[in-house]
């Protein structure tokens, strides 16, 4: 299977349209799965553990005709510690080395998250007191593939924010326990562990059960029950985000190895059949050399089926005028992740206003910041970077307004108070503010 991956032109008359058909992506809303979501939704709501655990028996099809309490699905500490011991050395270490790099990030981050106060000159205390969640919830995925490095990035920025509970779901399909990721939620910090997937894992998390507390916010990424299943409880807890399909775009100025940036955009496109990979280059020859890499590189990638459907569908190589039109089409896009590899790769980066996760330089490769820099995988995609952050101790914390009025502050505000209060029609509001005022 060939791979035929579309070439554009910035300077087409037809450019805009062709990128913004190329860019288009609406999670379609599956009636069925929407359907089946509400049901269990309520299911677990109403019935709580009993369905949990009947959802689970079915869905994950636990072996030996299934458990039969919702004992059977939590993970004791020394079952974690055990599963760290069990992995090769390597292994250990770089699990330990990728969360130590994550917590020194998240521990400088919380430095600058700090509240603040300030005193007027009449006496009056104005200000913001951040304070961490009570307890928060974690979804790690566990069908097609498993992903230790997702605890890492949830867990360990909850914990750094202050986060006293922190509850990991993770699906265990047949029964089989992943290894690597108990151990990422030992060396993580997670309280509780309990092998729960799907759409009932996110109602038991939101709505509590006799076993499983409710949380005050669900994090992590799922498939499209667990995408749908979160829409539907927010409001009743916080939400992090709706992941869409991963997104790599590039901009290069011609001066990378081309394997080098074929096989980035490959990282992204392995992922599933809908991510997206684009490159933008001012120069054809480069982009030639590019797509010839793409070629001879595909037969050998393990997951070369599901690369040539991304790179075919969603995927494209673009020519530019100049770097400069590639900073301004990038801020058009707003990619989950945006490398630039070039000579100078401040000098664009600086141009660059809407980016999950900016890699700057030819040896900054996206997939060093999936694992191990230590800023938070976990991004915006489907252009929300344009109004979205990616996941940090401030989605594990809430800031409360702190007002001390002097009684020389309340003379000057009580006036100004009543005034707008009774213009409004409030008159218990006025009369609240009119009584602190000397007479």
């Amino acid at each position: 299977m060939a791979v035929q991956i579309r070439k554009l032109d910035s300077t087409a008359p037809d450019f805009k349209q062709l990128l913004s058909a190329l860019l288009a992506f609406e999670a379609e809303t599956d009636d069925a799965i929407e359907s089946s979501v509400a049901k269990i939704l309520a299911d677990v709501k109403h019935r709580g553990d009993a369905a949990v655990l009947e959802y689970t028996n079915k869905f994950d099809r636990i072996p030996n005709g299934g458990a039969t309490s919702m004992a059977a699905f939590d993970v004791k500490q020394d079952e974690l510690d055990a599963a760290l011991a069990s992995l090769p050395e390597a292994q250990r270490a770089a699990l330990r080395t990728a969360a130590q790099r994550i917590r020194v990030f998240h521990e400088r981050q919380k430095q600058e998250l700090n509240g603040f106060t300030f005193t007027e000159p009449d006496g009056t205390v104005l200000g913001q007191r951040v304070t961490p969640l009570d307890r928060v919830g974690i979804y790690v995925p566990g069908g097609k593939a498993a992903y230790p490095s997702s605890v890492l990035m949830n867990a360990i920025p909850a914990q750094v924010a202050g986060v006293q509970e922190i509850v990991m779901v993770v699906p265990t399909p047949d029964g089989v326990k992943n290894q690597m990721v108990l151990a990422a939620a030992a060396i993580a910090g997670v309280t509780r562990v309990i092998t729960i997937g799907g759409a009932q894992a996110v109602g038991a998390l939101a709505y509590g059960t006799e076993t499983i507390p409710a949380v005050d916010k669900i994090v992590g990424p799922g498939n499209a029950y667990v995408a749908a299943a979160k829409r539907r409880v927010f409001g009743v807890v916080g939400i992090d985000m709706i992941a869409g399909p991963s997104e790599i775009l590039v901009l290069c100025d011609g001066t990378t190895d081309p394997d080098w940036v074929a096989m980035d955009l490959f990282s992204q496109a392995e992922h599933d059949e809908l991510a997206q990979a684009i490159l933008l280059c001012p120069d054809a020859d480069y982009i030639a050399r590019v797509e010839a890499s793409i070629h001879k590189l595909l037969p050998t990638m393990p997951r070369a089926t599901t690369i040539t459907t991304s790179l075919s569908d969603r995927g494209a190589l673009v020519k530019v005028r100049d770097m400069e039109e590639a900073c301004e089409i990038a801020n058009a896009i707003a990619a989950e992740h945006l490398e630039i590899s070039a000579e100078e790769p401040l000098q664009w980066a600086d141009r660059i206003r809407h980016a999950g996760a900016m890699f700057l330089g030819r040896f900054s490769s996206e997939s060093l910041g999936d694992y191990c820099c230590g800023p938070n995988h976990v991004l915006p995609t489907s252009r929300t970077a344009r109004f979205s952050s990616p996941l940090g101790v401030y989605d594990f914390q809430k800031r409360s307004s702190v007002i001390q009025v002097s009684e020389q502050g309340a003379q000057t505000l009580g006036k100004v108070a009543a005034e707008l209060a009774y213009g409004e029609g409030l008159q218990a509001h006025a009369r609240s503010a009119e009584l602190r005022l000397k007479s």
